[in-house]
């Protein structure tokens, strides 16, 4: 990763809470071990934060490749704390926990702050060896990568070009469809399925080098449920809600972004669903800028749709149908993370890449979303999704 994490607000954290570094122990799935590292492995390795040093203690396997792609200031290995030694007499367990005392003991640190995922049994087990553990409880380090660097920005942007390819091909998918007399959506003479959309949109974000572990292709009703997959045959005159969220395989950078498309004329109310919808991601769009809270941007949106006569969470906690989540989230090495264009969201700052995707939501007449993923810039912000929003599903 070319990227030199700023620890600097973590370090000061760690000068207030009295500890002598920041310890992770987890794999590269973490974002922060990944971005505090920038070293990725399936396997969980420590990183230690110290005043002005990082370092990596990783198993031997991945000891010529840490030091080749880290960022990290040294790289160590197991051995040099006689991690095997430690595993025949104590085993599996016990003999990683000495190993990272001795470790942390050669860094003359007594005292560490950890994440709030760390693991109990680590922790616990560094505390029986006479080492103090504290949670940081902040998230600090996500405050960090909120605010992305002009290289992650182009990772982002790369991988939303992929995440439009692919929205391309599934919406093509749906617009050359036949209709069978039953209304559902016929391709190569078999039902057009949300399955079938969904491997094409995996092969496309293959060709481009990206992947994802799941993503949204719903129709009708299923569409009214926000994060339902969608499943089975899709119909003719319904709207169809396609939420694609890939991540490259290299950086492991996420886009988002959502379309909903229809074959046919879903009818006078889902137009007009989809026009209030469309207001209110543009009116979310333009209020999005640096100073602004995130809440600020989420009360616009709901304006909007409260206006048109719509339910939001605002207007009534309890309701099941219309504008029910929030605005948009922050996305990077996580595809959801900080900032937050909700309630409780806090001020957007130059370098926030953030969703903007208001929704509506009825079972009874389908579900409507549209995303764009945005950053945020000295005056304003730059667009990074490039893709038509139109209800009528077209070849692209």
């Amino acid at each position: 990763m070319d990227i030199d994490p700023d620890t600097a607000p973590l370090e000061r954290r760690l000068e207030a809470l009295g500890v002598d570094g920041y310890l992770i122990d987890d794999d590269a799935s973490d974002p922060d071990q990944r971005y505090l590292s920038g070293f990725s492995a399936p396997d969980p390795y420590q990183t230690l934060i110290t005043a002005g040093e990082t370092v990596l203690l990783v198993s031997g396997l991945e000891y010529g490749r840490a030091r080749s792609e880290a960022t990290a200031d040294t790289v160590a290995r197991l051995s040099e704390y006689d991690y095997q030694d430690h595993v025949a007499e104590h085993g599996p367990f016990e003999g990683k926990i000495r190993t990272i005392a001795a470790f942390l003991a050669d860094h003359g640190v007594g005292s560490v702050a950890v994440p709030r995922r760390f693991p109990t049994g680590t922790a616990d087990g560094l505390r029986d060896h006479g080492l103090s553990v504290t949670v940081e409880t902040e998230g600090v380090v996500a405050g960090i990568r909120a605010t992305k660097t002009a290289w992650e920005i182009d990772q982002i942007r790369a991988t939303q070009r992929a995440n439009q390819a692919a929205m391309g091909r599934a919406e093509s998918l749906i617009a050359s469809a036949d209709v069978a007399a039953d209304g559902t959506l016929i391709h190569d003479d078999e039902p057009l399925t949300s399955e079938r959309v969904k491997t094409e949109i995996e092969q496309t974000l293959l060709e481009y080098g990206c992947g994802l572990d799941e993503t949204i292709v719903a129709c009708g009703a299923d569409g009214a449920d926000p994060h339902d997959r969608g499943s089975g045959p899709l119909e003719a005159h319904e709207p169809i809600v396609i939420d694609i969220f890939p991540r490259d395989k290299e950086t492991g950078y996420f886009g988002d972004m959502t379309r909903t498309v229809s074959h046919g004329d879903p009818g006078e109310e889902v137009r007009r669903r989809y026009e209030v919808t469309r207001e209110a991601y543009e009116a979310g769009l333009e209020a999005v800028e640096p100073g602004v809270t995130g809440a600020a941007v989420h009360d616009v949106v709901c304006d909007v749709i409260e206006d048109a006569g719509y339910e939001t969470l605002r207007s009534d906690p309890t309701t099941e149908t219309g504008f029910i989540h929030s605005t948009g989230h922050g996305v990077g090495l996580d595809i959801h993370e900080e900032p937050r264009l909700s309630p409780a969201g806090e001020e957007l700052e130059p370098g926030h890449v953030v969703t903007v995707e208001p929704g509506i939501y009825d079972p009874a007449v389908g579900g409507i979303r549209i995303e764009d993923l945005v950053v945020i810039t000295e005056d304003g912000t730059e667009n990074l999704t490039d893709y038509p929003v139109a209800l009528e599903a077209t070849l692209r």
